[in-house]
């Protein structure tokens, strides 16, 4: 478990088992939370919801909060990270609901559930409570650009909703394995789900983006890693401040390029033509070595969820050859996930 961050320990304990809600999604990318919970926290979830329009599915059974309640689950977690982080209008009556059954409503969106009259109405009448999770801690600090003991990797990407997340935790799981002092530092609403504590970086105001990861990471030891998840993309419009301050703060000794081949345009932004793997290396060791000259790419990660094993197999071969990198999807795993670690840690 991560050392806790600030005030954020306290906000991390959240009523436990979770039933996932999947909203009106049609595009899974948009329901990483739920996707993130499912795959990394499976033991925390009891079932999934969804509403008129959902085509999105974890594979976890379908079930209405009453069934969720008596299954155990004590909260209904928002699985759905969207642009902008906002609540559908069509959501308010099943998470209103979700309260009439007992369910705390924990949610990771930029929106705050009290904000949304409909829901504090139905807190106050049901006694249940509402959790933002997208709430950093008080009083961040600018960054310094101060140089920090310790060794940190941090998983960068071609765009949004990707791997980068599930690389990170991969990449720490691999090196606890080896034997190494490791924390997985989560930066997003899932991640700090998952691990139970962090920082929203993509809440936290610009001016204090770079000193909020430089909290996030402190001084360690010379053999410790802080493995960091990754957020958002250098070359994504909407989303690159967070990116580069992240960056500038991580200081990281090694990145990680994650991407999506089957992926072409910018995820929401469809205008904008993904940049190649080549492009976000340079890009990232230009601007990153800014705060840490000695800044490497340790390799990359595909999601390869869309291809068969052999197809995600000669693919991965062919671009490690192209490259001259490790390439390899971690959650297959086997030689190639492998070699990536090694790269890292070399």
């Amino acid at each position: 478990m991560n050392a806790p961050i600030g005030s954020l320990a306290d906000a991390m304990v959240l009523p436990q088992p979770y039933l996932l809600f999947l909203g009106d999604t049609t595009e899974p990318s948009f329901a990483k939370t739920a996707f993130g919970l499912a795959d990394w926290a499976a033991d925390r979830c009891v079932g999934e919801m969804g509403v008129a329009g959902c085509t999105v599915t974890t594979g976890l059974p379908r079930l209405t909060p009453a069934e969720a309640y008596a299954a155990g689950a004590r909260s209904l977690v928002i699985g759905v990270a969207n642009q902008g982080g906002v609540i559908g209008d069509n959501w308010v009556a099943a998470l209103t609901g979700a309260m009439e059954a007992g369910l705390d409503i924990v949610s990771g969106l930029h929106v705050r559930l009290a904000s949304v009259p409909a829901l504090a109405e139905a807190a106050r009448r049901t006694g249940r409570r509402l959790i933002d999770v997208r709430t950093p801690p008080p009083d961040i600090p600018v960054g310094t650009g101060r140089k920090r003991s310790g060794k940190r990797l941090l998983t960068v990407g071609t765009d949004c909703a990707l791997g980068k997340k599930y690389t990170a935790l991969a990449l720490h799981r691999a090196f606890l394995d080896r034997g190494l002092d490791a924390d997985f530092r989560a930066t997003g609403q899932t991640g700090i789900m998952i691990a139970g504590g962090g920082i929203p970086m993509d809440a936290v105001v610009s001016d204090f983006e770079a000193g909020a990861a430089e909290i996030l990471s402190p001084d360690a030891a010379p053999g410790h890693w802080d493995v960091i998840e990754g957020q958002g993309s250098l070359f994504n419009p909407a989303y690159a401040a967070v990116s580069l301050g992240l960056l500038h703060g991580s200081q990281p000794d090694v990145f990680v390029v994650c991407h999506d081949p089957s992926r072409k345009v910018i995820l929401g932004l469809e205008d904008f033509v993904l940049p190649t793997i080549e492009e976000v290396i340079d890009l990232t060791i230009r601007l990153g070595s800014r705060t840490n000259p000695a800044i490497r790419c340790g390799g990359v990660s595909l999601n390869t969820s869309s291809m068969g094993a052999g197809e995600a197999e000669a693919l991965l071969g062919a671009e490690s050859r192209r490259l001259g990198l490790p390439v390899a999807d971690p959650i297959r795993g086997g030689e190639a996930f492998a070699a990536l670690v090694d790269s890292c840690l070399a």
